[in-house]
């Protein structure tokens, strides 16, 4: 149960922080309209992810006897796992906002996270294998990581956007590129467990 809460929080926490679309937007909202503003951003994720998780359980479902494509789902997530941690390590926090840029809203927050690939990607590859691994357990472990992932997604979302709010140093300070480069390190581990997860389905009758 540790393990799902552990490595939902570790995934929420790093897609929180890391640099991407809806957090250009979200900062960029809150710098320019306030606390609130970017509060509303942070919250675009649990309005849009519902279809999405929809869409991955649907096409997953479909090529669940299929343990090759199994396996090659689980090399793309630990691919796209790897990806991130990568991006994370070498990260630079110098966050700036467009003085042109339109007001926007949590409509607007929405529509980016809906264009953006990352979440059709993430639960595609991993989020969705995962949540069925933990469910054959038991329902209760995949309620945990579903859970830990949205509380620190969203949570550290807000996060930001109240510290944006109140001080712009921490977003591109040593303390906030620390924090990503510690967490691009764990990511990049928890790929290597992918890649074993891959091999396992493949040669396991």
């Amino acid at each position: 149960m540790l393990y799902y809460f552990f490595i939902g929080s570790l995934l929420g926490l790093s897609a929180g922080l890391s640099a991407g679309p809806l957090l250009a937007l979200l900062l960029s909202e809150t710098i320019r309209h306030g606390n609130k503003a970017g509060v509303k951003v942070a919250l675009a994720p649990l309005v849009t992810d519902l279809p999405i998780i929809g869409f991955a359980v649907f096409v997953l479902a479909n090529v669940s006897d299929s343990r090759p494509v199994l396996a090659v789902l689980s090399f793309c997530g630990a691919a796209f796992v790897a990806w991130m941690g990568v991006d994370n390590l070498r990260c630079s926090a110098t966050m700036t906002e467009s003085e042109k840029e339109q007001p926007k809203s949590i409509a607007k927050g929405v529509v980016t996270n809906l264009l953006s690939p990352h979440p059709y990607l993430f639960w595609l590859t991993v989020g969705v294998p995962l949540m069925n691994r933990a469910r054959r357990d038991s329902y209760a472990q995949a309620i945990i990581f579903v859970l830990s992932f949205y509380v620190l997604l969203v949570g550290s979302k807000v996060s930001l956007a109240l510290l944006a709010g109140k001080s712009r140093g921490f977003l591109s300070g040593k303390i906030y590129t620390y924090m990503l480069r510690t967490l691009g390190g764990l990511l990049c581990l928890f790929s290597a467990i992918l890649v074993v997860e891959g091999i396992k389905i493949l040669i396991n009758p």
